[in-house]
């Protein structure tokens, strides 16, 4: 029994001894791991081409934290087969690789911040190893700043971001990785190490999926026009995210209220849809321009189409780009009834119209049948129309009166679509409010954008709670709810009522954005008026959101050379490009 005892004891204390964790006891660990050596020597460059690992040694026991979405090698090795540590600790990184290495290149191996101590997780922060097949190790370096275009505030989620350089060529394929390529900082900052003389096109874009491959339409886009001739290294050159075009296709088709809907992605400029079920003889065709949806109206009652049983129901369509046919299968959903309703509440703002919105498109409305009164009692003019802009929608326009309540009754089939009408009646009780809580905003502008534009008031969340599409130059919001709003101007040059985003394939920027981070103020009973001058940004005062995030801990002095760079107009898809051939210097 003593004998089993003691062995007991034995063991306990040798599992103690072997195992890997924090002491107990003593000041905190506090340092980064260091690192003691490499599998490569000084000064790392004739590497054989045939080299197939890369082993770096610590002075203490470390781990890789999201090693996946944290290293980048440039340029690219692709047949990484080997990466530890994996699941426990070691005291040394091991990488191996099938592919032979390229002659007289400079490769890059930057870990980010996935290299901890496995006590405390004490960061090695932007630790990067470089060799050379060649004579030497390129050292030049590009840096700057990624900033949001159109964004007022960071997003909840954290999405990372890299800034890559493509070899130039006639043929650019921006479906393979970046030659060179870097993460971005939580602060904006990026910094491209260890760059060879050459030429190349630069680009910035969101990484959300840890590809490193830009994927359009699902993340934002930077990019210049002009090539970066890299002789010498330069600081300071600024890249400004936007969304990304989609490239145009169909996606599905399914049943919708008053008939079928076809859905796109890409927005397509135009769409012809013709049927080619026999049976679908009376029908309608909708879609506005640059809208990723295509309504197909028919009254399937009347041509007997899906009310027994479900039926395939086949079209055509032509983009321009594209010709093919597609279909759906159709069952008529008994509940699917044309609706309407008071979506804004029912407290009216003062000097605004009734706004009434349905699930089917509008065709027609009757508002002489409508009755509008007072108290109950008392019947009062009105008139209605239906939007310009939004065929959902019904503006109903009467002489309200402050603080009194009024009922709005529609009758039963006065407002129709194409091949259906209200079956029931309708009616919306609201109240007139008050002047007194509200308030208003007027701004001047000077040197706006030429053409068309949007001006949006939204809220913290960045919803639009008021814009105006006009090419005025004073505006004037005369009832605003108080409360404290972020203003932005989008741009809409080829007055197609669409904010073009920015397409890389294409080599289009996004259409102008101007983000003002000032927010305005809106007190009730109080005007407030602004004067904005497009040419002077101090007197647009434009601020830093305040959400950014804190400065990074980066040390190189890259970082300490970069150049300040003056608060910009958010302008189409990073700097606004031109043909011309930008050489990269001190």
């Amino acid at each position: 029994m003593k004998k089993l005892f003691l062995l007991s004891v034995l063991a306990a204390v040798l599992w103690s001894c072997a195992r890997v964790g924090s002491p107990i006891g003593g000041e905190r660990d506090s340092l980064a791991p260091r690192v003691l050596g490499t599998s490569i020597d000084t000064p790392r460059v004739l590497v054989p081409r045939d080299l197939k690992e890369l082993r770096i040694d610590f002075d203490e026991y470390i781990t890789l934290k999201e090693i996946n979405k944290n290293l980048i090698i440039s340029p690219p090795i692709r047949k990484i087969t080997r990466i530890m540590p994996s699941n426990l600790a070691t005291r040394h990184i091991l990488i191996q690789w099938e592919d032979t290495l390229q002659a007289n290149t400079t490769y890059s191996f930057n870990f980010g911040s996935s290299i901890q101590d496995n006590n405390e997780g004490n960061v090695l922060p932007y630790y990067n190893f470089a060799f050379s097949t060649g004579e030497k190790i390129d050292d030049y370096y590009i840096s700057g700043e990624v900033t949001e275009g159109a964004q007022i505030r960071a997003s909840g989620a954290k999405i990372n971001k890299v800034v890559g350089l493509y070899q130039y060529k006639d043929s650019m394929d921006y479906r393979q990785k970046p030659y060179y390529i870097t993460r971005v900082d939580d602060d904006g900052y990026y910094e491209l190490n260890y760059l060879s003389p050459g030429t190349y096109k630069i680009v910035a874009f969101e990484d959300e999926n840890g590809n490193s491959v830009f994927d359009p339409g699902k993340e934002k886009i930077a990019f210049r026009k002009d090539s970066v001739v890299v002789e010498q290294s330069v600081s300071g050159i600024p890249l400004q995210l936007y969304p990304s075009q989609k490239a145009l296709r169909y996606t599905e088709m399914k049943e919708n209220p008053g008939g079928v809907l076809m859905l796109f992605e890409g927005n397509p400029d135009q769409v012809e849809v013709s049927a080619v079920s026999e049976k679908l003889k009376n029908y309608k065709v909708t879609h506005r321009q640059k809208s990723d949806s295509v309504h197909i109206w028919f009254d399937a009652v009347s041509q007997n189409i899906g009310t027994e049983s479900t039926e395939n129901l086949k079209f055509s369509y032509d983009t321009g780009q594209k010709q093919d046919t597609v279909s759906v299968f159709y069952k008529r959903n008994k509940d699917m009834e044309m609706t309407l309703a008071n979506q804004k509440g029912n407290l009216l703002p003062p000097k605004t119209e009734l706004e009434i919105v349905s699930n089917f498109m509008i065709d027609r409305i009757q508002p002489e049948k409508w009755t509008l009164t007072i108290d109950s009692t008392t019947a009062i003019p009105l008139s209605a129309r239906i939007s310009e802009t939004n065929p959902y929608k019904i503006f109903v326009k009467g002489e309200f009166e402050e603080g009194k309540s009024y009922q709005l009754t529609i009758p039963s089939k006065t407002v129709s679509s194409f091949y259906e009408s209200t079956a029931n009646p309708y009616r919306f009780d609201f109240e007139a409010d008050q002047i007194q809580n509200y308030g208003s905003f007027t701004v001047r502008l000077k040197n706006q954008p030429p053409g068309k534009f949007w001006l949006q008031l939204l809220d913290a969340s960045e919803n639009i709670m008021y814009q105006r599409y006009t090419d005025e130059s004073e505006l004037k919001f005369p009832v605003m709810k108080p409360g404290e709003y972020f203003v932005r101007l989008l741009a809409d040059p080829n007055g197609n009522r669409h904010w073009d985003v920015a397409s890389l394939q294409q080599e289009t920027f996004a259409e102008d954005a101007f983000v003002f981070f000032k927010k305005v103020t809106i007190r009730p009973l109080w005007e407030l008026v602004e004067d904005w001058d497009f040419q002077d940004p101090r007197k647009l005062d434009l601020l830093k959101p305040e959400t950014s995030a804190p400065q990074s801990p980066q040390t190189s002095p890259q970082r300490n050379q970069q150049q300040n760079n003056p608060l910009q107009q958010n302008r189409g898809g990073a700097v606004q490009g031109s043909s011309r051939t930008l050489q990269v210097r001190p």
